[in-house]
């Protein structure tokens, strides 16, 4: 089963993610500057959504060794002997296994709970069992070998966004959810706010008067469309090894909508504020995998003078009602969410608040 959200949120002036340069993401489709937002930033967001901080999650970092020393040295461990092990596990990661002088790992790694305590306990087996001289020798290779054996459950956050390393010690995971870059629906303008901060203790005339310091920060103002695709079936894999894997999705499928609608990425945050709620959520379940973007809705850019969110609606509409005459492509259920607008016709399914929008979507998973 594979279930698709389509979501359309307007945003005042913001810098949500930005590039090298600090300006606000941007792209070209359809022969025209579109305001982006990456899926990377995209997922932090949700990751980092109180809903699926409920569950437990895993770390993503190179402070590994950090982390292991802190454990082993609750665990009593002295810390000469942690002084030993440090540098070797900052050769995770890496093809050469060396280890580094900063102590980081060669690569950002992902990982669960179970991993960090496999680890921890390989060495203190280690240490228990070894004399100091046997310690030096350990190769990482040997540490890395030794934890493969392991069969590890992993958290909620690798199971839908999954994991790549190269490190033989952990191993990679599928990610079940796709997630599209957001894009504008219209064109974008770039705008530029130039400030200046005010010196509480400068006087304000004769030599010493003028800005304590002058910036810029650019912007913009976007209507983005979003797109994510779950697949069921690889989420149902990925946590094949929870017990209570069932109860587990029930909640964790309807906490990622609700995480999608109700975060934003930080950019800037503090300088704009730009917290904005969806105007659009269509979430639809195919037995049938097959999944299909609607960004072709705005391959031609919205254009309006009375805003973008209508017209963007009434464009996402067309194109899904184009998909479904010509391909013919399967879809079981569809559900409307769109708050103050009468664009969404009365024979398709609608809800009128997003807690109903996510009872039934809960209702699909407990279904399969």
């Amino acid at each position: 089963m594979l279930i698709e959200v389509h979501m359309l949120k307007s945003f005042p002036p913001t810098n949500l993610n930005r590039d090298e340069s600090g300006s606000p993401k941007s792209c070209f489709f359809g022969g025209s500057q579109r305001g982006r937002i990456s899926s990377q930033s995209l997922k932090h967001s949700w990751r980092n959504d109180s809903e699926l901080q409920k569950f437990p999650l895993g770390v993503r970092t190179r402070y590994l060794a950090d982390l292991i020393a802190d454990k082993l040295l609750e665990d009593g461990v002295d810390q000469d002997t942690l002084e030993l092990i440090k540098p070797k596990l900052s050769g995770f990661g890496k093809k050469d296994t060396k280890a580094k002088d900063d102590g980081l790992t060669g690569q950002i790694m992902f990982f669960s709970p179970a991993d960090l305590t496999a680890i921890s306990e390989t060495l203190q087996n280690l240490i228990n069992s070894s004399s100091t001289k046997d310690l030096k020798n350990i190769s990482v290779k040997n540490l890395q070998e030794s934890l493969k054996s392991y069969t590890r459950p992993i958290t909620v956050d690798m199971a839908l966004f999954g994991r790549m390393i190269t490190d033989v010690a952990f191993a990679d995971v599928e990610a079940s959810l796709q997630v599209a870059h957001a894009i504008s629906t219209h064109v974008v303008n770039m705008e530029s706010d130039f400030f200046t901060a005010v010196d509480d203790m400068q006087r304000t005339y004769g030599s010493d008067a003028g800005s304590a310091m002058m910036g810029d920060i650019d912007f913009n103002s976007c209507c983005y469309y979003f797109y994510a695709s779950l697949d069921m079936d690889q989420l149902m894999m990925n946590l094949a090894g929870l017990p209570d894997r069932d109860e587990v999705i029930s909640k964790l499928v309807p906490g990622l909508i609700s995480a999608m609608a109700f975060s934003n990425p930080s950019g800037k945050q503090n300088s704009f504020a730009g917290h904005s709620l969806p105007g659009l959520i269509c979430v639809q379940r195919k037995e049938r995998k097959i999944p299909v973007s609607l960004a072709n809705a705005f391959e031609k850019p919205v254009r309006s003078r009375e805003g973008y969110m209508v017209p963007s609606v009434a464009a996402l509409k067309e194109q899904m009602d184009m998909l479904d005459k010509t391909f013919g492509i399967p879809v079981d259920s569809r559900l409307w969410f769109a708050p103050g607008s009468d664009l969404v016709p009365g024979d398709s399914q609608t809800v009128d608040t997003l807690p109903d929008l996510l009872d039934e979507v809960r209702s699909w998973v407990k279904v399969r």
